[in-house]
């Protein structure tokens, strides 16, 4: 892996983080934003993993490049799993945090606060020059929703997602805390020692 892998994200946020997470091991990044050539990618997967692996398989194959697939979600137990694969566009194809937002209160509408709970789940991916997936891994955090928005701090649905043992929300807590906890930190907790694995082989 002479040149740095790349992120298959245009989610400045997001890669924010995740640039956070790898910085420690000093992984070299590059945004798939540096890559026009490559359009969007639909993610039509039924699974996190698919997602993840149709993410970094497409880009890897167009640019014959290592590639970083990565796809989280939110699952809400009382509404039997919604949004999961769908959160970034659960309130339609010109979707915004702020509609996801309103949407998930509309369907929680009624719901008591103790039957709220919900988990935020990440999936990625790593896919070879050749589009062979040879690294993934899977995280979860649990937590559950509320009905008014606290902190400023990440983004999505983090302004509703309390975590009980800290009695803060992802839109509270501070990088730092959640760069340990959150399912993104854990998924790549998990994905790191495959992806320095793969790397030392090649």
């Amino acid at each position: 892996m002479d040149a740095p892998i790349i992120l298959s994200s245009r989610n400045r946020k997001k890669s924010r983080e995740i640039a956070e997470i790898l910085a420690p091991w000093k992984i070299p990044i590059q945004s798939i934003a540096d890559f026009p050539e490559v359009g969007e990618i639909d993610e039509d997967g039924a699974t996190f993993l698919d997602n993840a692996s149709k993410k970094a398989r497409e880009p890897a194959l167009r640019l014959r490049r290592w590639v970083i697939g990565e796809d989280s979600g939110l699952m809400v137990d009382a509404l039997g799993g919604a949004p999961g694969v769908y959160s970034a566009r659960y309130s339609g194809l010109a979707a915004t945090d702020e509609t996801n937002n309103e949407k998930l209160q509309h369907e929680l509408a009624g719901v008591p606060p103790d039957q709220r709970t919900a988990a935020y789940a990440c999936t990625i991916a790593l896919a070879d020059p050749t589009g062979e997936i040879r690294a993934s891994a899977v995280g979860y955090c649990r937590g559950v929703i509320i009905d008014q928005p606290l902190g400023t701090n990440g983004f999505g649905y983090d302004p509703y997602f309390l975590i009980r043992e800290y009695g803060k929300t992802f839109g509270e807590l501070s990088s730092l805390v959640k760069h340990q906890i959150s399912h993104r930190a854990r998924a790549f907790s998990a994905f790191i020692p495959q992806l320095l694995r793969v790397w030392r082989e090649t």
